[in-house]
């Protein structure tokens, strides 16, 4: 790989982070810690400087109404009512939101005793 700018994905998924190098060819790198996983990127890119997007974890439906403890339909009465945290994408599969949104939303809602 060339010396310069270098551009990687981290992201987490359960206890593990994960993290690949955007170049042809690049294996997904795995580690307990998101430091270990940033140290074998860094010696994937072999490049003066590694730009790292941390993508966040993301939740459907059936997740958001797992955290919650809700079933999924609740989570579609809320959502018509403008009353759910806005999704950070609409997808042909549908909404996502990011994880800590719906946990946030969650922490209110109990605080609040709903």
């Amino acid at each position: 790989m060339p010396k310069g700018e270098v551009h990687a994905a981290l992201w987490r998924h359960g206890a593990t982070w994960h993290g690949r190098v955007d170049a042809p060819g690049a294996r997904i790198r795995n580690g307990r810690s998101r430091s270990a996983v940033i140290a074998r990127l860094r010696a994937d890119a072999r490049a003066s400087t590694l730009v790292i997007e941390t993508v966040p974890a993301l939740v459907g439906v059936a997740e958001a109404a797992a955290i919650l403890g809700w079933d999924k339909r609740r989570i579609f009465t809320y959502i018509s009512r403008d009353s759910f945290p806005e999704p950070v994408a609409r997808l042909a599969s549908g909404r996502v939101w990011r994880k800590q949104d719906i946990e946030e939303f969650a922490r209110e809602r109990r605080r609040r005793g709903r």
